[in-house]
């Protein structure tokens, strides 16, 4: 059985502006796994080569593809391609197998089977074993029921297996890195680069993470193995960059310092990236020399917001007082800070603009980044805005970057204004310039150059696309009428154990899933 795993294009400015692109960790964790059980595997990374969808399908036939997969990063935005490419895929090859998997498809598993007929299997929740597991039933024709974690049709019906069970030691399965061809994948200004997990999850709860009830709780690698992969990785493909793709990656200090310890002992020159919180960095204040001796050049702090009522409301569990001291901490380590600010998780008004804006200059960041708040149907937030009106229905656009949820204090183009006035004021203060100029650390001079170069060529983009391209609803219909009810009785996505078998339950379009491992209250988020 051939199988192509295929990263699609992704319309997010992000993905295209930049020119730098980082491999799709999602399929190759998967593809390393199918590798291990004797499957033919490929990968198409049309979102690197920017390739067109007839010139995608083209590429699948010319492998002679048994079966398709596609996943892409966890966003919803990718979604509507998905479903163009798919039923392009379909219509050159009507016994191809297409296998969707992700966060969106996750959760949207019934709507997608009822409406997009090319979508033969939906995998829920983590795919290494689930989709390895699919791929020996469909060779051997062993029921599917069996399988957990899946979604298809029976009957021409949505139905849904049981919940996968959690992959608690996550050193089970590798990636398979042998799918891409290194060379071709840059970030940070040309340096050789690759998308990495150290832990999976977040024992936060955060009510508008889309990530955080996908993963259920939160787990990490063995950090001795984990820094030997990495440290192999620049060895024997030349990488230079490792990008985190983890929710909190430092999430248990003592297995976060094992990892710090065992990339020192590897004398390797690599450089780190991620997110963090600012709590983890206030609280290893004695061992942020160990971070930069590691390579750890940047976190973004998900910071959201400087209104503490705000941060309460999406329920973020941190502190204002937190977030200014993890910036100034990081800053006496050689750490470039990134903090982010979240437009509309309330009504806001110029003036809210502007003290958000007059916060930022006393947290004094290295660098900047502005989001609108996207609400996700799966999450709790989606129920606290589902009444408020939507100006964007283009979905693909739910990015982040693009509003979606109308402000009724201030028009669309003042908020557009203020956005991109902020990221201009903070970027150009004589204090950031000082830092791209004169910092005495090559690698962080060279991490502000290369952000300010990015943040320019987007910055123009955006307003050209604003002004241009965007086009806004008049008749703006509700957040609940628009996608429908919330999905929040699905966000935990994983079972914790082994259940007993249990019998496959048929979902109609618009029924509601009936899954006790699926629908269970959250079990006990934890720290290793």
């Amino acid at each position: 059985m051939k199988i192509v795993l295929v990263n699609p294009p992704h319309t997010a400015i992000g993905s295209r502006i930049p020119r730098e692109h980082l491999p799709p960790l999602g399929l190759l964790s998967i593809g390393g796994p199918l590798l291990d059980a004797g499957f033919a595997v490929s990968l198409v990374d049309a979102d690197l080569a920017d390739l067109a969808l007839p010139a995608i399908v083209e590429v699948v036939q010319a492998a002679a593809a048994d079966v398709v997969m596609l996943g892409h990063s966890g966003s919803s935005s990718v979604h509507d391609t998905v479903v163009v490419l798919c039923d392009l895929l379909k219509a050159a090859n009507p016994e191809l197998i297409i296998v969707y998997g992700g966060v969106h498809p996750t959760y949207h598993w019934d709507e997608i089977l009822a409406t997009c007929p090319a979508i033969d299997f939906i995998v829920r929740g983590e795919g290494e074993e689930t989709a390895t597991r699919l791929m020996r039933a469909l060779c051997n024709g062993t029921a599917l029921a069996d399988i957990a974690g899946i979604a298809y049709r029976q009957d021409g019906v949505p139905v849904a297996s049981a919940a996968a069970t959690m992959i608690m030691d996550l050193d089970r399965f590798r990636v398979g890195w042998e799918l891409i061809d290194h060379k071709r994948y840059s970030y940070w200004g040309g340096k050789r680069a690759v998308v990495a997990q150290f832990s999976r999850g977040c024992p936060y709860l955060c009510s508008y993470c889309g990530q955080r009830g996908f993963w259920t709780t939160w787990r990490h690698r063995d950090p001795v193995r984990f820094a030997k992969e990495l440290a192999q990785l620049h060895r024997e493909q030349g990488v230079e960059l490792i990008n985190f793709a983890d929710e909190l990656p430092t999430g248990s200090r003592k297995a976060w310092r094992a990892f710090l310890e065992a990339l020192i002992a590897e004398d390797v020159p690599l450089l780190l990236v991620g997110s963090t919180r600012a709590s983890d960095i206030v609280r290893d204040a004695d061992i942020l020399h160990l971070y930069r001796r590691a390579g750890v050049i940047r976190f973004l702090l998900g910071i959201e917001s400087y209104d503490e009522d705000i941060l309460r409301t999406v329920n973020k569990g941190s502190h204002t007082s937190e977030d200014a001291k993890a910036i100034a901490l990081m800053r006496q380590h050689g750490i470039i800070s990134m903090a982010t600010y979240v437009v509309d998780f309330k009504e806001q008004t110029d003036r809210d603009y502007w003290r958000s804006y007059r916060h930022l200059l006393r947290y004094d960041p290295d660098q900047v980044q502005l989001l609108y708040a996207t609400p996700h149907r799966w999450t709790p937030y989606y129920a606290t805005v589902q009444d408020k009106k939507i100006i964007q229905a283009d979905t693909r656009r739910w990015d982040y970057k693009h509003q979606v949820l109308e402000s009724v204090k201030v028009p669309p183009w003042r908020v557009f204004l203020w956005f991109k006035c902020i990221e201009v004021a903070m970027q150009m203060r004589p204090k950031a310039i000082a830092r791209v100029l004169l910092h005495p650390d090559a690698d962080f001079r060279h991490a502000m150059r290369w952000y300010t170069r990015i943040g320019r060529r987007v910055w123009c983009h955006e307003v050209f696309e604003f002004f241009f391209r965007t086009r806004h609803l008049r008749i703006r219909p509700t957040l609940e009428r628009f996608l429908g009810k919330s999905l929040a009785e699905r966000e935990y996505a994983l079972a914790r154990q082994r259940k007993s078998p249990q019998a496959v339950t048929v979902v109609r379009f618009n029924g509601h899933i009936r899954n006790d491992a699926a629908n269970s209250p959250a079990a006990q988020l934890e720290r290793s």
